[in-house]
């Protein structure tokens, strides 16, 4: 079974475009584009090993999506892409973050 990974981003294509790019690594992608989808997803699927969160929400969306996964899921490493790399830094970051935190490579 596949590692599962929870994406949150504010573009509905994140999901699809990064999970087209790294189709080569071993695992399940979820999406999320709101609180509620969040919420959802980590209701829905208890095997998520961590939470990757693309820089273009507002801040004050990311604290309180960074709020809402920390009391529903204190289990989950939360990660928080920087702004400075663009939309294209968005498929590099995930790759570092699963490659070293899911797949321990």
């Amino acid at each position: 079974m596949k590692p599962v990974v929870l994406l949150v981003g504010r573009l509905p294509s994140v999901i699809g475009d990064v999970a087209k790019q790294l189709d080569d690594l071993p695992i399940q992608w979820l999406g999320a584009h709101n609180p509620n989808e969040v919420a959802h997803q980590l209701e829905a699927e208890p095997k998520i090993k961590c939470v990757l969160m693309g820089a273009g929400l507002d801040d004050s969306v990311r604290g309180s999506l960074v709020g809402l996964i920390a009391k529903r899921r204190p289990d989950l490493c939360i990660h928080l892409k920087d702004r400075a790399s663009g939309p294209e830094g968005m498929v590099p970051f995930v790759r570092r973050v699963v490659e070293y935190e899911v797949l321990g490579g």
